[in-house]
């Protein structure tokens, strides 16, 4: 049976390496200073909410959201910018009850509604599309990059 915990500092041990193994799947090195140091910080100032998944006491995936603001629709919503199931947990429903908490959480909380963007090749999308979420047709999305030079 899944358990779905609101995850809060006690957690981060067992969140970590799955941050991690979410980061190394986009690319990215591990470095689990920063990664702990850049959870921390979001928890502590209460920058996003994370819902970590346990099977039989054991982390198995998580998701975070980070709230955001429509000054079009003068109303608050968040961004799912983290989604990720063990590689051995998947296809058992994990990321659909993870998918569903985050929408459950963001009705109680009152807001417009969760956005994503995920990788063009990402086979979560099917998931995505049986839960409703609708891929954006309307708006192209940009983003610049700072160097820091």
């Amino acid at each position: 049976m899944t358990e779905l915990v609101k995850a809060d500092a006690s957690h981060l041990k067992g969140l970590l390496p799955l941050f991690e193994a979410y980061r190394n799947f986009y690319g990215q090195e591990s470095n689990k200073i920063l990664a702990q140091n850049f959870l921390t910080d979001r928890m502590e100032r209460e920058e996003s909410v994370v819902f970590i998944a346990y099977v039989n006491q054991v982390p198995v995936g998580f998701t975070q959201l980070y709230t955001t603001f429509s000054s079009v629709s003068l109303e608050s919503f968040y961004i799912l910018n983290d989604l990720y199931v063990d590689a051995g947990q998947r296809g058992q429903g994990i990321g659909r009850q993870l998918l569903e908490k985050a929408k459950e959480h963001c009705k109680n909380m009152g807001y417009k509604g969760l956005a994503l963007e995920t990788a063009k090749d990402n086979p979560a999308q099917d998931l995505y599309e049986k839960l409703n979420w609708k891929k954006d047709s309307q708006y192209l999305h940009y983003f610049w990059t700072n160097t820091k030079d």
